[in-house]
């Protein structure tokens, strides 16, 4: 069982990446849990005017994929494979994905992530496969 100072650090390691400095989210990480959100920016839009399909996967696999790396504590995990569906377009508030581990064993991950409105209705679903990578979770990475 993980504990919370894991969790901390995967907090740390998710909101100091690289590609986040583009975005503004906040995250908690739980046992076998994750949720991220975020308010929308014009930024995010597509020509429509409406949230880009980018930020609703973004959104989802960060969601279940820290939700399957809350249960491991020596390595970084990636996605290998990940289904969305797109429900409703969004384009004002904030947005909020929760993630959820499924199912896990030696060398597989499986996760799912919801992903609602600010008037938590839901707006897109996602599942995905997950795995251990070989890169160790370590402060020169952001786990700290």
């Amino acid at each position: 069982m993980a504990t919370k100072n894991h969790y901390q650090k995967l907090e740390h390691m998710y909101t100091t990446a690289p590609i986040n400095q583009l975005y503004q989210t906040e995250i908690n990480v739980t046992e076998g849990k994750c949720e991220i959100s975020i308010e929308l920016k014009q930024e995010y839009f597509h020509a429509g005017n409406a949230l880009h399909g980018a930020i609703y996967f973004k959104m989802l696999d960060d969601a279940a994929v820290f939700a399957a790396a809350s249960t491991i504590q020596e390595v970084f995990v990636v996605t290998s494979s990940f289904n969305i569906h797109l429900l409703r377009p969004v384009s004002s508030g904030i947005i909020t994905a929760r993630g959820k581990l499924l199912y896990s064993s030696r060398s597989l991950f499986v996760a799912e992530a919801t992903l609602f409105d600010q008037k938590e209705r839901k707006i897109a679903h996602g599942t995905g496969n997950f795995m251990k990578s070989k890169a160790l979770l370590t402060k020169e990475i952001g786990y700290c």
